[in-house]
């Protein structure tokens, strides 16, 4: 169906079982599926070209020949109901995974995830659960256009009934997945396409941190920078050009836009007293309005400016490798939002 991402270091292996220093995230991924399945024989993942080819991004890699067809099930493209099959098996004690190509496909399967998954629970009066983990590869990656490089959180934040998460390192890939697996609700697992191939430490005997906890990725003490997914990477590097400019910045992954930890987003503020919120979705209604709209109301006596947001334009993302590139958030449009609202 579709040519497999990245090159082929590494092709046709698992992530590795033992303790590693560095995991790529699709290997973090295909490692918490491995273990799952083979702890649970509920655990199945069900999706296009996840069995035989392996995964678009690799990261159901070698489960089709460890597990056979009947749990690395090979889906047509036909979203809505697989998706919908997920539900039903999620309702009678299965626990699927299932792995939409790429989130801009996701809008075919709203019907299933929405009215279908999201709520049941509160329909049933609480007596039907619905496990089901959706992964959803997504983000703006390398001249894609506009119909494959969507971002979908503004939608998936708005429904209640849905957990949504956004790991941006290896380790919370693997963590954040394995919590999603075991957890008695629908929740979104949202991948970026660019991190697939990022490597980052990994710890096999590391704590996990409660699936929707913040994290800092840098103290600092003069600016709070909130970011998620691959927009953290893009905040720690501009933290590291205002350091060389006496600006200290402290850098919290969100890691969760369902449930937000605004309790960590609190302390980091009553610290820094101002925050910036790096988004790659488009600025109208996202992630960032909610944050700003929050730290308004629980924040407001700590805050010395309105929180500041920088994130995608608001256009369908272009074709063309420099406009791209310029409809999203760099490093420096970072550094000079945080350089324009230090000095206010």
């Amino acid at each position: 169906m579709s040519e497999r991402k990245g090159d082929d270091t590494n092709a046709g292996l698992l992530a590795p079982a033992e303790p590693a220093a560095e995991l790529m995230a699709w290997q973090a991924l295909n490692l918490a599926l491995d273990r799952a399945m083979a702890a649970d024989d509920a655990v199945f993942v069900m999706g296009e070209d996840v069995g035989l080819f392996g995964g678009n991004y690799r990261v159901t890699q070698g489960l089709y020949a460890k597990y056979g067809e009947w749990r690395v099930r090979d889906a047509p493209i036909s979203e809505n109901s697989f998706t919908g099959l997920g539900v039903g098996a999620a309702l009678v004690g299965g626990r699927p995974v299932i792995e939409i190509m790429t989130v801009n496909f996701a809008l075919l399967a709203l019907d299933a995830i929405i009215n279908m998954a999201a709520k049941l629970r509160y329909m049933s009066g609480g007596q039907l659960a619905v496990p089901l983990v959706v992964r959803m590869p997504g983000g703006v990656a390398h001249q894609l256009a506009a119909q494959h490089s969507q971002r979908l959180e503004h939608t998936l934040m708005n429904v209640p009934g849905l957990r949504l998460v956004a790991p941006a390192t290896a380790q919370d890939h693997y963590h954040q997945l394995t919590q999603a697996i075991a957890a008695a609700d629908p929740v979104v697992v949202l991948e970026h396409e660019l991190l697939y191939f990022h490597s980052g430490p990994f710890s096999d005997g590391a704590e996990a941190p409660p699936m929707h906890a913040a994290a800092v990725r840098r103290e600092g003490t003069d600016f709070t920078l909130i970011a998620y997914s691959r927009m953290v990477v893009v905040a720690l590097e501009a933290a590291e050009t205002l350091a060389g400019e006496g600006i200290d910045c402290e850098v919290i992954d969100l890691r969760s836009l369902r449930p937000i930890d605004l309790v960590a987003l609190e302390d980091s503020v009553a610290k820094t007293h101002r925050a910036l919120v790096v988004e790659e979705d488009c600025r109208f209604a996202g992630a960032g309005a909610e944050i700003a709209a929050a730290l308004n109301e629980v924040a407001f006596f700590e805050l010395e400016a309105p929180v500041a947001r920088v994130a995608g334009a608001d256009v369908p993302t272009p074709y063309n490798g420099a406009l791209e590139a310029a409809s999203i958030p760099r490093a420096a449009d970072v550094a000079e939002a945080v350089r324009e609202w230090a000095v206010s």
